[in-house]
């Protein structure tokens, strides 16, 4: 039994090394729509029931080698292939405005360490009054090769209040 202890020790020191190391990462900055241009791929995450807070689009930029994937069951999400910026940027406003507290949206470019930006996220701000704050995405975007997995989730507050329980202290 010791030497099994002692042969799980490296192992789990390496876990946590790894789990605290800096991951590949991608980055989320406003975005203007000036820089839209070229054909893209729109991934429309959500809307699957009237009130869906868990909902938004990824204009996913085609030809740059890299597809984005949302980290989810397909039938949360569906995809058009080869839009113009300006039909897939119409699309995903219509989409994310499903929700009955919808107030205005926020795009962002998601971009790689070296600034090169590989596609948008557009999504929807709610009226502070229903969730205690307009903004309750949290999502993360990571490369694992040719793939930008996205991770999308409410923020911890919301999905307490969803699920019944909510503390004031917490967003």
């Amino acid at each position: 039994m010791k030497t099994i202890s002692l042969l799980l020790v490296p192992v789990v020191v390496l876990m946590l090394i790894g789990a605290c190391a800096p991951r590949q990462g991608l980055r989320t900055e406003p975005a203007a729509l000036a820089g839209m241009s070229g054909s893209y791929s729109l991934i429309l995450f959500g809307c699957r029931y009237l009130d869906d807070p868990e909902t938004v689009a990824i204009l996913d930029r085609e030809g740059d080698g890299y597809r984005f994937e949302p980290f989810s069951p397909e039938f949360n999400y569906r995809i058009e292939k080869g839009l113009s910026a300006e039909t897939a940027l119409e699309r995903a406003r219509r989409f994310i405005d499903c929700h009955t507290s919808f107030q205005s949206e926020r795009l962002s470019s998601v971009s790689d360490e070296k600034g090169v930006v590989l596609g948008y996220e557009l999504r929807p701000l709610y009226f502070p009054l229903t969730y205690g704050v307009d903004d309750i995405l949290l999502t993360d975007y990571s490369i694992q090769g040719d793939k930008v997995v996205v991770w999308i989730r409410v923020i911890p507050s919301v999905e307490r209040m969803r699920s019944g329980g909510f503390s004031n202290r917490d967003n």
